[in-house]
Formats: C-alpha cells, structure tokens, sequence
C-alpha cells in the first residue's frame, strides 16, 4: 500500500528541527509529508492535509485589530486559505494545529481573541512545549472518538484562541480556563482543529491517534 501524500503548511523560514517533528509525527502513522509554504511549488492534489502552528493571522481577515507587536505572514496566509478552499470542497482530510485551528476557523467565517492575555484578566502566561496543560474534550465528538479520553495534558504556545466560530464549526475542546482548544465541522469527515502542538508529543499516545487518524482518513481518500 503506497503512502498517502499529505501536504504540512510552514513558514519559509521554519527550523529544521521544528520540520522534523512534523515530518516524523506524519511518516511514524505510514504517511508521505510534504512540506508545503510560501515559496515552494503547490502539488495539484493532496491526500490530506496539516495547517501547521507558527505566527499570527493578519488581523484584517477576521475584523480584529491590528496588534503591531507580534509577528505575521501575509503569504503563508494567503496559501493556506488557498489549499482550503481547494480541498475542504474535495473532502481532502485536514487537520490544523495551533494557528492552523485558528486559520480553520476564520477560513469558515469565524473570529479570533487576539491576545488572550490581555482579554482575560489574570491568565498565567503559560508557553511550553511540554504538556502543562489540562483540556476537557467533549464526549460525543469526533476529537474524543480519536483521542479516547475524556480529558488529556497539552502543550502551549499560543497567545491568540478561537472566539466566535464559524457556520458548521463546533467547540469541542476547552482548557480549565474556558479558552477554546480544539475545534471541528459538523459538514466534512474529517476537519479538526487543535489548539495545541501533537506533532511535539511524540510518547503521548492520544496526540499521535490524532496523528495516525489523519493519515488513515488519506488512506480511504487515497483509494476511493
């Protein structure tokens, strides 16, 4: 059985180290990744995609603010919303992760908290790669039927949430403060969003059920 090709959005400047969590994370679960941004060549068809963490979204394509002390990425943005458009109407398998969540998310007409530090009052800034953070999943989801547990340990490396969710956008993940965590449709098989980072839990077996799910949803798009 071939590999199913599944495309992982980046910046152009991303580490190789970083690339390589995401590389593996997809490779262990029998997929083929291609790391897909702004400067590299855009396959015409996928088997599923990954809308991979990294800066901000650009304030003006959710009607937020404009924050002018965070970093944004004009061009990684307008690929991503792009390969959205093109393959969600497919039923291509697609997962975001951290900004890919959010992107998701403002792709189907949703908003974002800018800075979830400032909107609420008292929040421990909390950013690590390591799972220091509890997250409560919805029990007749699609994420729980994945993931298996009812509540999991996550890291944390945002500093902007989900707000208002788009037409057909469930809420299916919060933290212990009520901030959004993970994110799905009610109209596809197979469009989740997770706040967090999977792809950095490589011993955590729910992160990488979420993983291996991806990839086996390519495998029945791959053959159908």
């Amino acid at each position: 059985m071939s590999r199913p090709l599944i495309g992982i959005t980046t910046s152009d400047a991303k580490s190789r180290l970083a690339w390589w969590f995401d590389w593996f994370a997809v490779w262990r679960h029998g997929g083929r990744p291609l790391r897909l941004s702004p400067s590299r060549a855009r396959p015409d068809t996928l088997d599923g995609l990954i809308i991979g963490g990294g800066d901000d979204i650009e304030a003006h394509l959710y009607g937020g603010e404009v924050q002018l002390d965070v970093r944004v990425d004009p061009q990684r943005d307008k690929l991503e919303l792009q390969l959205l458009e093109t393959f969600i109407p497919k039923g291509t398998p697609v997962l975001g992760i951290c900004r890919g969540a959010q992107l998701i998310n403002v792709h189907l007409g949703g908003t974002l908290d800018p800075d979830i530090y400032t909107t609420h009052e008292g929040l421990k800034q909390r950013r690590t790669v390591l799972p220091r953070k509890t997250v409560d999943i919805v029990g007749d989801s699609q994420l729980y039927r994945i993931l298996r547990v009812s509540w999991c340990r996550i890291n944390s490396l945002h500093h902007q949430a989900v707000q208002k969710t788009g037409p057909g956008i469930r809420i299916v993940a919060r933290d212990r403060n009520g901030l959004v965590q993970g994110i799905e449709s009610t109209k596809h098989d197979f469009l989740i969003g997770v706040q967090w980072h999977p792809e950095w839990l490589i011993f955590n077996r729910p992160q990488q059920r979420l993983i291996r799910a991806l990839v086996k949803a390519a495998q029945q798009v791959q053959h159908d």
